[in-house]
């Protein structure tokens, strides 16, 4: 087997077990948060319902996988720990090379969440924060970690930000050898912008309606979070925005049991 469809494996079975993760999510609950129109019935949430369910995270995966696999060395963004794996070197070394900034940037990531939700929370109805929390409290700590700290990273900054850099290289930097720093900006908040744009139809779902408070707070929180990691990314590699996206969701729930968020 290649070292591209070695990496391709590894990448894509770390994203995998995230989307498993979503077999411990109570649907029913969450289902039951939706306000519904008078007449329709809630679906009944059977095994092979939430069997099914998984389909298109998985395709998706699959796509957001072979897409880096194919232009993350192209463009010079690296996942060193899987990499190793694949080549057969042991992941020790490029291990501890991103657990630091991972760490910095876990911490800098949730302050920003947090920031935010301290400022737009007064604008919010009472309604909508306690859906947020009662929505939150539904999705496992486990699910957490693992869809939103490898998954989510996975497809939106190995995927996506990879796609974002090498188009805006092929499409206004032709004469460059390589990407220049304004293709990786431009990867970053661009990804980070539509991972930020991602969250807001489970919002509107829950609420039936949106605010612009409730929209600065899904966008702009996600967003400042998501260029923290595609920073990560772009200077340490993918693991390390991995490892800040886990311990950021550690940072929100401890913040959340403060009383800080």
């Amino acid at each position: 087997m290649s070292f591209k469809k070695r990496l391709f494996l590894i990448l894509f079975l770390a994203g995998f077990v995230g989307v498993l993760s979503f077999l411990l999510v109570d649907l029913a609950a969450i289902i039951a948060l939706v306000p519904l129109r008078p007449g329709i019935e809630r679906p009944a949430i059977t095994p092979a319902f939430k069997v099914l369910s998984l389909i298109q995270p998985t395709v998706l995966l699959a796509v957001a996988v072979l897409v880096g696999v194919v232009l993350a060395p192209r463009v010079g963004l690296t996942a060193p720990v899987a990499e190793s794996l694949a080549a057969g070197r042991s992941p020790v070394s490029a291990l501890r090379s991103q657990i630091i900034p991972g760490v910095v940037g876990a911490l800098i990531g949730g302050l920003a969440i947090i920031l935010t939700s301290i400022v737009t929370k007064p604008f919010l109805p009472a309604k909508t924060i306690a859906l947020i929390e009662k929505f939150a409290d539904v999705v496992p700590f486990p699910t957490r970690l693992l869809y939103g700290g490898i998954t989510e990273e996975l497809l939106v900054r190995w995927g996506l930000m990879t796609f974002f850099v090498w188009g805006v290289w092929r499409l206004f930097q032709r004469r460059y050898d390589k990407p220049t720093r304004v293709c990786f900006i431009a990867g970053i908040l661009l990804s980070a912008f539509i991972f930020g744009l991602g969250h807001l139809p489970v919002a509107v779902t829950l609420l039936g309606q949106i605010t612009i408070a409730m929209v600065l707070f899904v966008i702009v929180a996600n967003s400042a979070f998501g260029i923290v990691t595609g920073y990560l990314y772009w200077k340490y590699g993918l693991e390390s925005a991995i490892v800040a996206h886990m311990l950021g969701h550690v940072v929100l729930v401890t913040a959340t049991y403060a009383g800080l968020a």
